[in-house]
């Protein structure tokens, strides 16, 4: 159908065209039903024709016939005149879109190569000069789609414009650390940052920090086609609006409890949760950790037909089929829409409710409300371990029993880069290191063995060309405290008589395994590095 509308435009401009002709007097040249066009590339360069706005038609010893369109001036002909003196130069109209058509003949527009992204090393000029090189042929929604692209090849998590002091930088975030990989032009950043806000529906003049969501398929030049799903964060800087995007897969396959890595004992403790879905569940740790990936591979097991599921979220990150996901706006500063929109909600008799995140006191109270009514609720939570967040709860809800025992599990975690096994380095660790990990088993609970440190190899990372860092995807470090005896005694003394220290001790004695003594299991198995861990540990 398309086809057929635009043979119909050209017949009607070529119609045009051939009726100007007669009017001013000139020969008339209809191009689309010419089938060979003919080159005479030694008459005029591709400078000349754009110029002039003719091309040799027809060309021999003594003649050339030039082709010229209605915007072709008579000075342009009386030139070509003259400097053809030895020729007879003659014209014929021919329609704008013939024009374009010989020209793309004479000047084939340049093949754009997307070139894959290999990252190998910490800086690579070369790389940089590369892909800013792409970058600078490219129209604005494929740069948007090639970072996009290479991104996820990369599995990278995020895509960082930053704006510097006449360019900007444009840095993947890959398994935590972030690598630089292109720099970009003012007048290219601008395209690039316009074509951003425009899919994502922010604004490039704002003065407070935004967020947005693209989701839409691009077709590149090469005909290559590539989903975009990004959730969009700018914030105005003082040499322009930097834009952090982080990139979501949106196979549900990707959300279930086997890829999550839980242990066996985290993942007994999970599924009881599964299999009694009621009480309070939350994910605790900073941005980037898995929260969000972790409770909805809870939420994507227990999504059956036989149970309502309803999430509210600040943006949507993932969609399922089955789910009711409701978005909710606090950009405008009010906190209390999750609140609101929780208790609207429970009243549309949902079984298992996810809160985003909860942000104020009022959200925590209904959320703790609606797990005391036989929902499960899972919700994220800042804060930086399990302790720390179950001591801010108890400052929220005060010195309430019930509140308490609706706590059905708290799961901190962080992610660590994973040790490539054909590429790690072992050796063994000095006698600081070794006092400070025997330090560490310790404070063990006492119903777990505590390893021994005799002939104890530790791991770095070593390189290879096909792995030039040593290291190959995340492994995530958790610590899951429930609500055991010794805790609910605890919590019966007044908030202000309660710190993060006495609760993680207690939760100790009754067997949790903090995300410090997971990583010690981690190292000693030879999975991360003592780097990585005080890297995301501290």
């Amino acid at each position: 159908m398309t086809g057929n509308m635009t043979q119909d435009i050209r017949v009607v401009e070529e119609q045009n065209t051939k009726r100007r002709a007669s009017i001013l007097g000139f020969n008339y040249t209809d191009t689309s039903t010419t089938e060979q066009k003919t080159l005479y590339k030694e008459i005029l360069s591709n400078e000349e024709m754009y110029q002039l706005k003719a091309i040799p038609l027809v060309a021999g010893k003594s003649t050339i016939t030039f082709g010229i369109t209605t915007t072709t001036s008579q000075q342009t002909m009386t030139k070509l005149t003259n400097q053809f003196l030895d020729q007879r130069v003659s014209f014929s109209l021919i329609s704008d879109s013939g024009f374009r058509d010989y020209m793309k003949l004479y000047d084939p527009p340049k093949k754009i190569v997307y070139q894959d992204i290999e990252i190998t090393g910490y800086s690579n000029e070369n790389l940089i000069d590369s892909v800013s090189g792409t970058l600078e042929k490219i129209k604005a929604a494929d740069m948007l789609a090639y970072l996009t692209n290479q991104a996820h090849k990369l599995e990278a998590s995020d895509i960082h414009v930053e704006h510097q002091r006449g360019f900007a930088r444009v840095r993947f975030r890959i398994d935590g650390v972030l690598h630089p990989v292109a720099k970009l032009t003012p007048e290219r950043s601008r395209m690039l940052t316009a074509a951003i806000a425009s899919a994502a529906n922010v604004s490039t003049s704002a003065d407070d920090a935004q967020q947005g969501h693209i989701t839409q398929r691009v077709t590149m030049a090469d005909k290559s086609e590539v989903n975009v799903n990004l959730r969009v964060e700018t914030v105005p800087a003082i040499n322009g609006m930097d834009i952090v995007m982080r990139l979501f897969n949106m196979d549900a396959q990707n959300y279930t409890l086997d890829k999550l890595g839980l242990n066996n004992n985290e993942r007994k403790v999970v599924d009881e949760i599964i299999q009694k879905p009621n009480g309070l569940v939350m994910a605790v740790g900073p941005t980037g950790s898995g929260k969000t990936t972790t409770l909805y591979s809870m939420l994507n097991t227990l999504n059956t037909d036989s149970v309502k599921i309803i999430t509210i979220e600040d943006p949507v990150e993932y969609q399922f089929n089955g789910v009711t996901q409701i978005p909710v706006n606090t950009q405008s500063g009010n906190e209390t829409h999750f609140a609101n929109k929780l208790r609207a909600i429970l009243r549309l008799d949902p079984d298992i409710v996810m809160v985003g995140e909860i942000r104020d006191n009022d959200t925590a109270k209904t959320s703790l409300q609606a797990s005391l009514t036989g929902h499960l609720v899972l919700a994220t939570f800042h804060a930086g371990s399990s302790s720390e967040a179950l001591t801010r709860m108890v400052e929220i809800i005060g010195q309430n029993p019930l509140f308490t025992s609706a706590i059905r599990l708290i799961m901190a975690q962080r992610l660590v880069r994973r040790l490539d096994d054909a590429t790690k380095i072992a050796y063994t660790p000095d006698e600081g290191l070794r006092m400070r990990l025997q330090a560490i088993i310790d404070s063990l609970p006492p119903n777990i063995e505590k390893p021994s440190l005799d002939n104890v190899q530790l791991y770095k990372e070593g390189s290879s060309e096909a792995n030039p860092f040593g290291f190959t995807g995340q492994i995530a470090i958790r610590e899951q405290m429930v609500m055991s005896d010794g805790l609910r005694q605890l919590l019966q003394k007044p908030p202000a008589d309660l710190s993060s220290q006495m609760i993680e001790k207690t939760a100790i004695q009754s067997g949790m395994l903090t995300m410090l003594h997971n990583a010690l299991f981690q190292l000693i198995n030879g999975n991360t590095t003592v780097e990585e861990v005080f890297r995301v540990l501290g």
